[in-house]
Protein backbone atom coordinates (compact mmCIF):
# COMPACT_ATOMS: atom_id res chain seq x y z
CA UNK A 1 0.00 0.00 0.00
CA UNK A 2 1.28 3.48 -0.91
CA UNK A 3 -0.15 6.49 0.92
CA UNK A 4 -0.46 9.32 -1.59
CA UNK A 5 -2.12 11.94 0.64
CA UNK A 6 -3.50 12.56 4.12
CA UNK A 7 -6.09 15.20 4.97
CA UNK A 8 -6.20 16.25 8.66
CA UNK A 9 -9.57 17.90 8.03
CA UNK A 10 -13.09 17.24 6.84
CA UNK A 11 -12.68 16.67 3.10
CA UNK A 12 -14.85 15.63 0.16
CA UNK A 13 -14.15 12.01 1.08
CA UNK A 14 -15.31 12.69 4.64
CA UNK A 15 -18.58 14.05 3.28
CA UNK A 16 -19.00 10.91 1.18
CA UNK A 17 -18.30 8.65 4.17
CA UNK A 18 -20.82 10.65 6.20
CA UNK A 19 -23.47 10.28 3.50
CA UNK A 20 -22.69 6.60 3.03
CA UNK A 21 -23.07 5.72 6.71
CA UNK A 22 -25.51 8.36 7.89
CA UNK A 23 -23.00 9.38 10.58
CA UNK A 24 -22.67 13.22 10.93
CA UNK A 25 -18.86 13.30 10.74
CA UNK A 26 -18.43 17.08 10.37
CA UNK A 27 -20.71 17.93 13.29
CA UNK A 28 -19.17 15.32 15.59
CA UNK A 29 -15.64 16.39 14.60
CA UNK A 30 -16.45 20.03 15.42
CA UNK A 31 -17.74 19.09 18.88
CA UNK A 32 -14.72 16.88 19.55
CA UNK A 33 -12.49 19.85 18.65
CA UNK A 34 -14.02 21.98 21.41
CA UNK A 35 -13.59 19.33 24.09
CA UNK A 36 -16.48 16.87 23.96
CA UNK A 37 -15.80 13.13 24.00
CA UNK A 38 -17.60 10.58 21.83
CA UNK A 39 -19.41 9.11 24.84
CA UNK A 40 -20.89 12.53 25.62
CA UNK A 41 -22.42 12.92 22.17
CA UNK A 42 -25.59 11.21 20.96
CA UNK A 43 -26.05 9.78 17.48
CA UNK A 44 -28.75 12.07 16.07
CA UNK A 45 -29.99 9.42 13.64
CA UNK A 46 -31.02 6.93 16.33
CA UNK A 47 -31.43 9.44 19.16
CA UNK A 48 -30.33 6.78 21.67
CA UNK A 49 -26.90 5.38 20.82
CA UNK A 50 -23.70 7.33 21.63
CA UNK A 51 -21.48 8.75 18.88
CA UNK A 52 -18.86 6.18 19.90
CA UNK A 53 -21.18 3.46 18.55
CA UNK A 54 -19.57 2.36 15.28
CA UNK A 55 -21.90 2.72 12.26
CA UNK A 56 -23.19 -0.62 10.96
CA UNK A 57 -24.46 -0.88 7.40
CA UNK A 58 -26.47 -3.58 5.62
CA UNK A 59 -26.02 -2.23 2.11
CA UNK A 60 -23.18 -1.52 -0.35
CA UNK A 61 -21.99 1.98 -1.26
CA UNK A 62 -19.97 2.56 -4.43
CA UNK A 63 -18.09 5.74 -5.30
CA UNK A 64 -17.19 6.23 -8.97
CA UNK A 65 -15.15 9.23 -10.15
CA UNK A 66 -16.33 11.41 -13.02
CA UNK A 67 -13.73 12.53 -15.55
CA UNK A 68 -14.05 15.22 -18.24
CA UNK A 69 -10.93 14.70 -20.34
CA UNK A 70 -12.91 15.71 -23.43
CA UNK A 71 -12.84 19.31 -22.15
CA UNK A 72 -9.07 19.29 -21.65
CA UNK A 73 -7.63 18.31 -25.02
CA UNK A 74 -4.00 18.54 -23.88
CA UNK A 75 -4.53 16.34 -20.81
CA UNK A 76 -3.69 12.64 -21.11
CA UNK A 77 -6.58 10.34 -20.20
CA UNK A 78 -4.37 8.18 -18.01
CA UNK A 79 -4.64 7.90 -14.25
CA UNK A 80 -1.86 8.10 -11.67
CA UNK A 81 -1.29 9.52 -8.21
CA UNK A 82 -2.61 12.98 -9.18
CA UNK A 83 -6.35 13.51 -8.88
CA UNK A 84 -7.91 14.09 -12.29
CA UNK A 85 -11.60 13.60 -11.54
CA UNK A 86 -13.85 16.65 -11.30
CA UNK A 87 -16.48 14.92 -9.19
CA UNK A 88 -17.96 11.54 -8.36
CA UNK A 89 -21.19 9.62 -8.14
CA UNK A 90 -22.22 7.73 -5.02
CA UNK A 91 -24.65 4.84 -5.35
CA UNK A 92 -26.30 2.58 -2.80
CA UNK A 93 -27.61 -0.95 -3.29
CA UNK A 94 -28.28 -4.15 -1.38
CA UNK A 95 -25.40 -5.85 -3.19
CA UNK A 96 -22.27 -4.81 -5.06
CA UNK A 97 -23.69 -5.54 -8.51
CA UNK A 98 -26.68 -3.28 -7.96
CA UNK A 99 -24.57 -0.52 -6.43
CA UNK A 100 -21.97 -0.65 -9.22
CA UNK A 101 -24.45 -0.43 -12.09
CA UNK A 102 -26.46 2.33 -10.40
CA UNK A 103 -23.21 4.26 -9.95
CA UNK A 104 -22.24 3.94 -13.62
CA UNK A 105 -25.63 5.25 -14.74
CA UNK A 106 -25.42 8.08 -12.18
CA UNK A 107 -22.23 9.45 -13.79
CA UNK A 108 -24.49 10.99 -16.45
CA UNK A 109 -22.02 10.39 -19.29
CA UNK A 110 -24.29 8.09 -21.30
CA UNK A 111 -23.61 4.74 -19.63
CA UNK A 112 -26.55 2.34 -19.38
CA UNK A 113 -24.47 0.01 -17.21
CA UNK A 114 -21.38 -1.99 -18.19
CA UNK A 115 -21.58 -0.89 -21.82
CA UNK A 116 -19.98 -2.75 -24.73
CA UNK A 117 -16.84 -1.67 -26.60
CA UNK A 118 -17.46 -3.41 -29.92
CA UNK A 119 -15.11 -1.20 -31.93
CA UNK A 120 -11.98 -2.34 -30.08
CA UNK A 121 -9.99 -5.23 -31.53
CA UNK A 122 -8.86 -8.01 -29.20
CA UNK A 123 -5.28 -6.71 -29.40
CA UNK A 124 -6.33 -3.15 -28.51
CA UNK A 125 -8.49 -4.46 -25.66
CA UNK A 126 -5.63 -6.41 -24.07
CA UNK A 127 -3.37 -3.38 -24.38
CA UNK A 128 -5.92 -1.15 -22.64
CA UNK A 129 -6.33 -3.70 -19.82
CA UNK A 130 -2.74 -2.99 -18.82
CA UNK A 131 -3.23 0.79 -18.78
CA UNK A 132 -4.75 2.96 -16.04
CA UNK A 133 -7.66 4.43 -17.95
CA UNK A 134 -10.81 6.17 -16.65
CA UNK A 135 -13.11 3.56 -18.25
CA UNK A 136 -11.20 0.56 -16.84
CA UNK A 137 -14.33 -1.20 -15.51
CA UNK A 138 -16.00 -1.01 -18.92
CA UNK A 139 -12.84 -2.44 -20.52
CA UNK A 140 -12.77 -5.29 -17.98
CA UNK A 141 -16.42 -6.15 -18.71
CA UNK A 142 -15.73 -6.21 -22.45
CA UNK A 143 -12.73 -8.51 -21.90
CA UNK A 144 -14.96 -10.91 -19.94
CA UNK A 145 -17.52 -10.87 -22.77
CA UNK A 146 -14.72 -11.98 -25.08
CA UNK A 147 -13.88 -14.85 -22.73
CA UNK A 148 -10.57 -13.46 -21.44
CA UNK A 149 -9.64 -15.52 -18.35
CA UNK A 150 -10.12 -13.81 -14.97
CA UNK A 151 -6.56 -14.80 -13.98
CA UNK A 152 -5.18 -13.06 -17.05
CA UNK A 153 -7.27 -9.95 -16.36
CA UNK A 154 -5.99 -9.92 -12.78
CA UNK A 155 -2.37 -10.08 -13.99
CA UNK A 156 -2.95 -7.12 -16.30
CA UNK A 157 -5.07 -4.97 -13.97
CA UNK A 158 -4.28 -6.04 -10.38
CA UNK A 159 -8.01 -5.69 -9.66
CA UNK A 160 -9.00 -8.03 -6.83
CA UNK A 161 -10.44 -11.29 -8.26
CA UNK A 162 -13.58 -10.89 -6.11
CA UNK A 163 -14.56 -7.76 -8.06
CA UNK A 164 -13.70 -9.45 -11.35
CA UNK A 165 -16.00 -12.35 -10.40
CA UNK A 166 -18.82 -9.91 -9.65
CA UNK A 167 -18.43 -8.23 -13.04
CA UNK A 168 -18.20 -11.66 -14.70
CA UNK A 169 -21.53 -12.67 -13.15
CA UNK A 170 -23.13 -9.49 -14.51
CA UNK A 171 -21.79 -10.35 -17.97
CA UNK A 172 -23.33 -13.83 -17.63
CA UNK A 173 -26.71 -12.26 -16.82
CA UNK A 174 -26.36 -10.05 -19.91
CA UNK A 175 -25.94 -13.18 -22.04
CA UNK A 176 -29.12 -14.70 -20.55
CA UNK A 177 -31.10 -11.56 -21.32
CA UNK A 178 -29.84 -11.61 -24.91
CA UNK A 179 -30.74 -15.29 -25.26
CA UNK A 180 -34.14 -15.45 -23.53
CA UNK A 181 -35.39 -11.90 -24.00
CA UNK A 182 -37.43 -9.75 -21.64
CA UNK A 183 -38.15 -11.60 -18.34
CA UNK A 184 -41.75 -12.84 -18.25
CA UNK A 185 -42.27 -13.49 -14.52
CA UNK A 186 -42.15 -11.27 -11.44
CA UNK A 187 -39.33 -13.31 -9.91
CA UNK A 188 -37.14 -13.16 -13.03
CA UNK A 189 -37.63 -9.44 -13.62
CA UNK A 190 -37.20 -8.51 -9.94
CA UNK A 191 -33.99 -10.53 -9.82
CA UNK A 192 -32.54 -8.77 -12.88
CA UNK A 193 -33.50 -5.37 -11.47
CA UNK A 194 -31.96 -6.30 -8.09
CA UNK A 195 -28.62 -6.64 -9.92
CA UNK A 196 -28.81 -2.99 -10.94
CA UNK A 197 -29.80 -3.42 -14.60
CA UNK A 198 -31.45 -0.20 -15.76
CA UNK A 199 -34.56 -0.26 -17.95
CA UNK A 200 -32.40 1.21 -20.75
CA UNK A 201 -29.87 -1.62 -20.44
CA UNK A 202 -32.55 -4.32 -20.34
CA UNK A 203 -34.18 -2.83 -23.45
CA UNK A 204 -30.83 -2.79 -25.25
CA UNK A 205 -30.02 -6.41 -24.37
CA UNK A 206 -33.49 -7.77 -25.18
CA UNK A 207 -33.96 -5.65 -28.34
CA UNK A 208 -37.10 -4.01 -26.97
CA UNK A 209 -37.90 -0.42 -25.98
CA UNK A 210 -37.67 1.28 -22.60
CA UNK A 211 -41.46 1.73 -22.64
CA UNK A 212 -41.93 -2.01 -23.16
CA UNK A 213 -39.65 -2.79 -20.21
CA UNK A 214 -41.47 -0.27 -18.03
CA UNK A 215 -44.86 -1.67 -19.07
CA UNK A 216 -43.69 -5.21 -18.25
CA UNK A 217 -42.53 -4.09 -14.80
CA UNK A 218 -45.87 -2.41 -14.14
CA UNK A 219 -47.86 -5.45 -15.27
CA UNK A 220 -45.79 -7.82 -13.12
CA UNK A 221 -45.68 -5.43 -10.14
CA UNK A 222 -41.88 -5.23 -10.12
CA UNK A 223 -41.31 -1.93 -8.34
CA UNK A 224 -38.45 -0.70 -6.15
CA UNK A 225 -38.85 -0.43 -2.39
CA UNK A 226 -37.25 2.06 -0.01
CA UNK A 227 -34.73 1.04 2.64
CA UNK A 228 -33.38 3.08 5.56
CA UNK A 229 -29.86 4.32 6.14
CA UNK A 230 -29.85 4.49 9.92
CA UNK A 231 -26.21 3.78 11.00
CA UNK A 232 -27.26 0.63 12.88
CA UNK A 233 -28.62 -1.86 10.28
CA UNK A 234 -32.12 -1.61 11.85
CA UNK A 235 -30.84 -2.74 15.28
CA UNK A 236 -32.34 0.38 16.87
CA UNK A 237 -35.27 2.59 15.98
CA UNK A 238 -34.06 5.61 14.00
CA UNK A 239 -35.46 9.11 14.32
CA UNK A 240 -34.11 10.77 11.17
CA UNK A 241 -32.96 8.17 8.63
CA UNK A 242 -32.79 8.77 4.92
CA UNK A 243 -33.73 6.31 2.22
CA UNK A 244 -32.43 4.60 -0.89
CA UNK A 245 -34.34 2.54 -3.44
CA UNK A 246 -33.66 -1.08 -4.30
CA UNK A 247 -35.36 -3.99 -6.06
CA UNK A 248 -34.03 -6.53 -3.55
CA UNK A 249 -37.11 -6.37 -1.36
CA UNK A 250 -36.74 -9.27 1.07
CA UNK A 251 -35.38 -8.41 4.53
CA UNK A 252 -36.21 -11.31 6.83
CA UNK A 253 -38.53 -10.08 9.58
CA UNK A 254 -38.44 -6.47 8.36
CA UNK A 255 -41.11 -5.10 6.00
CA UNK A 256 -40.05 -5.06 2.35
CA UNK A 257 -40.51 -1.29 2.16
CA UNK A 258 -39.20 0.58 5.21
CA UNK A 259 -40.74 3.92 4.23
CA UNK A 260 -43.84 5.09 6.06
CA UNK A 261 -45.48 7.60 3.70
CA UNK A 262 -48.16 9.96 4.98
CA UNK A 263 -50.96 11.83 3.24
CA UNK A 264 -49.07 15.13 3.54
CA UNK A 265 -48.16 17.17 0.48
CA UNK A 266 -45.10 15.74 -1.30
CA UNK A 267 -42.32 17.77 -2.92
CA UNK A 268 -39.34 16.49 -4.93
CA UNK A 269 -36.05 18.42 -4.83
CA UNK A 270 -33.91 17.46 -7.81
CA UNK A 271 -30.15 17.42 -7.25
CA UNK A 272 -27.54 18.54 -9.75
CA UNK A 273 -25.90 15.14 -10.19
CA UNK A 274 -22.14 14.58 -10.00
CA UNK A 275 -19.85 17.61 -10.00
CA UNK A 276 -18.53 18.65 -13.40
CA UNK A 277 -16.84 21.64 -15.02
CA UNK A 278 -19.11 24.63 -14.43
CA UNK A 279 -21.15 22.86 -11.79
CA UNK A 280 -20.05 22.20 -8.22
CA UNK A 281 -21.17 22.18 -4.61
CA UNK A 282 -23.21 25.36 -5.02
CA UNK A 283 -25.99 23.14 -6.38
CA UNK A 284 -25.80 20.97 -3.25
CA UNK A 285 -26.04 24.17 -1.19
CA UNK A 286 -29.17 25.20 -3.10
CA UNK A 287 -30.78 21.80 -2.42
CA UNK A 288 -30.01 22.10 1.31
CA UNK A 289 -31.42 25.63 1.50
CA UNK A 290 -34.56 24.49 -0.33
CA UNK A 291 -34.96 21.68 2.25
CA UNK A 292 -34.56 24.12 5.15
CA UNK A 293 -37.13 26.50 3.62
CA UNK A 294 -39.66 23.70 3.13
CA UNK A 295 -39.10 22.49 6.70
CA UNK A 296 -39.84 26.01 8.01
CA UNK A 297 -43.13 25.94 6.11
CA UNK A 298 -44.01 22.64 7.76
CA UNK A 299 -43.87 20.61 4.55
Amino acid sequence: MVIIEMNPRVSRSSALASKATGFPIAKVAAKLAIGYTLDELTNEITGTTPASFEPTIDYVVTKIPRFTFEKFKSAKAKLGTSMKSVGEAMSIGRNFKESLQKGLVSLEIGYKGLDSLNKLSDKELRKKLGQNLPDKLIIVAEALRRKVNIKNIYKLTNIDPWFLEQISELVDEEKKLKKYGLPKTFEELSYIKSLGFSDDKIAELTKTTVNEVKKQREQLGAFPVLKKIDTCAAEFKSETPYMYSTYQNFSGDLPACEANPTNKEKIIILGGGPNRIGQGIEFDYCCCQASFALKKKGI
